[in-house]
């Protein structure tokens, strides 16, 4: 019996279906025109933008469903999740008309820029700045690193930082930067991982933007910044959850045929045990994942924040294992192309490492949960 809704069933079904269609050797552009054109990029956006209206949990279903099938969209994290809701949330009526319709139908993509080379998960370092120009406009100076498909994203949310007048200090802020913008350079980051999606460190020299290119009010960046964290890490669950599911199925697919003396290699408790337990380690992950999805779809963005961090935490955990035990199962075999298992294991670290190491989310749950002391 199923905890979802006969809509939200429905809906894995459909993708699933699509997920297959494409499978794991598929063309990213083409996954994304159909995915865009069933409606699936945008369905967490407004309806009165092009969007389907529903929300994170309708869009981690999606992401989830194409991973299982192994052809997982990277930049459906970024550009329907984080920009596409904070500028849903908290942009103008023209950033909303300008923005959410493309985002909805696939036709144009938003990269998020927020990583710096020396602030790691501390936002509260981030040098990236942005300052009043003669004209009204701003002018942003700074650098961005591990930048997913800045080459294919039409601009980037970029995560500035404004002098407060008041007070003289830094306050975080949002701003969209075209790509075809003037000093706006980008250089690719020589990865150890297979993605059609690559990293790039960005730079921002004298980038002059013009006053509406700042996303919402100048005084309420943290709230803005943070609206768009909490997707990113369900999404980040969902990304994961979906390659582990992918990897133990062709796990236990082998195990079920793969025959060395009797019976097939999956009778003996030593290879199905830790598949199964692999399996329950995805469904626990899932269930968090849903319960952040759901409390950040009712507006509950606290009680999100913990459940988002918890599940992204769980879902990368879970993900690295079962990755790691299909390996396992298929010995040698796991480690050739035929079977696209070993990718996975450089690919299911990134959900230990990004957006926030697990360590950061041990850190979060210590203080916010628990109300432990600071170390930092």
């Amino acid at each position: 019996m199923s905890i979802e809704s006969q809509e939200h069933q429905d809906l894995r079904t459909a993708v699933a279906a699509l997920g297959r269609r494409h499978g794991r050797d598929h063309d990213r552009d083409a996954l994304w025109a159909e995915a865009a054109k069933l409606g699936y990029l945008g369905v967490n956006l407004p309806e009165e933008y092009g969007g389907g209206g529903g929300g994170l949990a309708e869009l981690s279903i999606v992401l989830e469903e194409l991973g299982t099938a192994g052809c997982p969209l990277l930049m459906m994290v970024v550009s329907p999740a984080i920009c596409g809701t904070v500028i849903a949330r908290f942009g103008t009526e023209e950033q909303k008309r300008a923005w959410l319709p493309g985002l909805a139908d696939g036709s144009r993509t938003m990269a998020f820029g927020i990583t710096e080379p020396d602030a790691g998960s501390n936002s509260h370092r981030i040098t990236t700045t942005a300052r009043r120009g003669a004209d009204g406009g701003w002018v942003l100076t700074g650098r961005k690193v591990f930048i997913s498909g800045a080459d294919i994203a039409d601009a980037t949310l970029v995560v500035g930082r404004t002098e407060d007048a008041r007070t003289g200090r830094l306050k975080p802020c949002l701003f969209v930067v075209p790509r075809d913008a003037e000093g706006f350079g980008r250089s690719p980051i020589d990865m150890e991982l297979t993605s059609h999606e690559k990293q790039f460190e960005l730079t921002l020299d004298e980038v002059r933007l013009p006053a509406d290119a700042l996303v919402g009010d100048e005084d309420a960046g943290l709230l803005q910044l943070f609206a768009g964290l909490n997707p990113e890490r369900v999404m980040t669950a969902a990304f994961a959850i979906g390659m582990g599911r992918y990897a133990l199925a062709q796990a236990v697919e082998y195990a079920r045929q793969r025959q060395v003396w009797k019976e097939p290699i999956g009778a003996h408790q030593a290879i199905a045990h830790p598949l199964a337990q692999a399996h329950i380690e995805l469904e626990l992950a899932r269930l968090m994942m849903q319960k952040a999805a759901r409390l950040y779809d009712e507006g509950d963005d606290v009680a999100a924040g913990e459940a988002a961090n918890m599940a992204k935490y769980a879902a990368g955990e879970a993900c690295v294992r079962a990755v790691d035990q299909s390996v396992q199962t298929l010995g040698g075999n796991g480690l050739t192309r035929e079977y696209g298992l070993a990718q996975l294991i450089t690919a299911s670290r990134v959900a230990r490492i990004a957006p926030v190491s697990r360590e950061m989310v041990l850190n979060y749950v210590s203080h916010q949960t628990l109300g432990l002391p600071k170390s930092y």
